[in-house]
């Protein structure tokens, strides 16, 4: 199984980013737990601050993998190109925060995306990646891959 995780705008800072919503670990050190807690799945990494970039990476994965888990950052809450892109791909796209964007302020309550998406993940800190990871894993069971 091939999983592309999708990190948008300053995910490149977790660790040094406001510890107390984004926890202090980077994010490099906890894909590599992901990927020790699941030996059988092949995992892509990408992170970028522009937006075009991250339609760029999901156009050139998400034909070829069985699945996306995108934290798409504060471009969540704005972009009609993430949803658009997300739209048009063959593989599932979970949706992911590592806050929980429900308790923050009133514009992060909002996504442009979430319609797009085959599920969200939000509140668990960096474990709701690990949890997209077990969505994805439950729909390609459901479709026998």
């Amino acid at each position: 199984m091939k999983i592309q995780i999708i990190n948008g705008p300053n995910l490149n800072l977790l660790g040094r980013r406001e510890p107390g919503i984004y926890g202090n670990r980077a994010f490099e050190d906890w894909l590599q737990t992901l990927r020790a807690a699941y030996p059988d799945v092949e995992f892509g990494y990408f992170q970028s601050n522009i937006e075009g970039e991250l339609i760029d990476m999901m156009q050139q994965t998400g034909f070829s993998c069985d699945g996306v888990v995108l934290n798409a950052g504060a471009y969540t809450h704005t972009s009609i190109a993430l949803q658009d892109c997300i739209r048009s791909l063959d593989a599932p796209v979970i949706e992911v925060h590592i806050s929980n964007v429900h308790k923050r302020e009133e514009f992060r309550h909002r996504s442009m995306i979430s319609c797009a998406c085959a599920g969200v993940i939000c509140g668990f800190g960096l474990d709701s990646y690990r949890l997209a990871v077990e969505a994805l894993i439950g729909i390609a069971r459901q479709k026998g891959t």
